[in-house]
């Protein structure tokens, strides 16, 4: 995917130098989007092989407002560093999509979401929000992927996320194979074709110890994108037999260093 090495390329020529919550250092910069036509193909990254396994696994967990590692299946390993002894994770994710607590309340913004795009499909709110202030502290992390919204333009459907702070080398090539895996899944579900994905970032930084295997991958070629192929019968309930990853055919996979 060009619009990722773009990306790489941007922040390595001009990133800011900057100490960070880790202690690894970072090169930063603040305010950048990407625009990925999905009918082009499914943005699954090829100048590195991605877990689309995990992907899925992950995604499917938020999407039944899990927040337990026993949740995850074979993609307990991403939450494994910030879960407590007895893995939990606080109401990150999933609990913020599925179950907001108001009030001692419990909102459903993803199903809400979706009855409002059903009934008023031009609506300006078709959008769900896991930055909930109240929460914050109960969370063993806070959102980096922080709102998305849903867009229906005829029968397309467009989804644009903000992620407040993104590691570009380990967490966006994950954050938009699974947002635009989201997309799809929402836009079969209302009998729309998924059209742009809109990944709208606040802090992206490459951390000091991944700049070896950024380079490596702004000098490998892209190569053609894989292409999805879901079965939304049982949504937003779906297993990892209802989700087809088709024609996948990355460069190989390379290990980056996770700062906790």
């Amino acid at each position: 995917m060009q619009a990722y090495l773009d990306l790489v390329k941007h922040i390595l020529d001009h990133g800011e130098h900057r100490s960070d919550r880790t202690g690894t250092g970072t090169y930063s910069i603040f305010g950048y989007q990407m625009r990925v036509d999905i009918r082009d193909g499914f943005p699954l990254l090829t100048t590195k092989k991605v877990l689309f396994d995990k992907v899925v696994a992950e995604l499917l967990w938020f999407l039944r407002g899990d927040t337990h590692l026993s949740g995850l299946g074979e993609a307990k390993a991403i939450w494994e560093p910030w879960a407590d002894s007895d893995g939990h994770l606080g109401p990150i994710y999933g609990h913020q999509w599925r179950k907001w607590s108001s009030d001692g309340g419990g909102i459903d913004q993803f199903q809400a979401v979706m009855t409002e795009m059903a009934t008023h499909p031009h609506s300006r709110r078709l959008l769900v929000n896991a930055w909930n202030v109240g929460d914050l502290p109960k969370m063993a992390l806070p959102p980096c992927h922080v709102l998305y919204q849903f867009y229906v333009s005829g029968r397309y459907l467009d989804m644009q996320l903000y992620q407040r702070s993104a590691d570009v080398a380990i967490g966006v090539p994950f954050n938009m194979a699974s947002y635009a895996l989201l997309l799809e899944l929402v836009a079969a579900h209302h009998g729309l074709t998924a059209r742009f994905f809109i990944h709208t970032f606040g802090d992206a930084h490459i951390y000091t110890n991944h700049i070896e295997g950024m380079t490596t991958q702004l000098n490998r070629d892209p190569r053609p994108l894989p292409r999805i192929q879901v079965d939304v019968t049982n949504f937003p309930n779906l297993s990892r037999d209802d989700i087809q990853l088709i024609g996948y055919d990355p460069h190989p996979f390379i290990k980056f260093p996770v700062a906790v």
